[in-house]
């Protein structure tokens, strides 16, 4: 029962982190982390990314426009840019040294305590990952709302709101950070089936040594 549950825990935990990693690239390159609607034209809709801003009109459709300068660019797009590469490659290493710790591959099957060390590993390269993608979306959410509700800019100005990415990158967050939880948690319940076992084996030792001294009672 346990060697089951130690196998579920580790399928659901790289299903989690190989969706949440799936979900952050698709956040680091979809132009929707802010969305801007128009009062005065509601045939257009401006949306912007880490990379480019894109205007959306019913009679022309979709075009978008690239960041020219990286610097010129707000702070938080600059770092968001930086910490969404990093989850991205932090996912992919997880996802790679994790699945070598899995139960269900054969290869170093003997080898209980690396294939552990493997999966805390990749839980902690989860959690590294859930939080580098946590971090650029909910700042962006953050001065989003800011500026959302700055006095200073007169209420004809039309405000940036919550962009489909930001959700999509929440999600992706605690989808890495549950993976790696869950994997970090079958990597500790590796220990229990093998620690039993070598007391037997100890155990059954102990007593055959008893039994050729010809004695069946340690206390003797």
């Amino acid at each position: 029962m346990a060697s089951v549950l130690r196998v579920a825990m580790q399928f659901v935990g790289i299903l989690l982190s190989f969706l949440g990693w799936v979900l952050s690239i698709i956040t680091t390159y979809l132009p929707h982390w802010k969305n801007l609607n128009l009062d005065l034209n509601e045939m257009e809709n401006w949306t912007m990314g880490l990379w480019q801003a894109c205007v959306v009109q019913e009679e022309v459709g979709t075009q978008c426009k690239d960041f020219e300068s990286f610097l010129g660019l707000p702070a938080e797009l600059r770092i968001s840019r930086v910490l969404m590469f990093l989850s991205n490659g932090l996912g992919l290493l997880g996802l790679l040294v994790s699945g070598f710790g899995l139960d269900c591959l054969r290869i170093g099957e003997t080898q209980r305590d690396v294939k552990k060390r493997l999966l805390i590993l990749g839980g902690i390269l989860f959690w590294t990952a859930g939080v580098t993608t946590l971090v650029p979306v909910s700042w962006v959410a953050h001065v989003t709302v800011q500026e959302f509700w700055d006095e200073s800019i007169p209420e004809i100005v039309p405000r940036w709101e919550f962009g489909e990415a930001l959700f999509i990158g929440w999600f992706a967050g605690f989808s890495l950070l549950l993976g790696g939880c869950l994997l970090n948690c079958a990597a500790c319940e590796t220990q229990a089936p093998l620690a039993s076992g070598h007391y037997a084996v100890a155990e059954m030792q102990t007593q055959c040594a008893y039994l050729e001294n010809g004695t069946a009672n340690p206390s003797v």
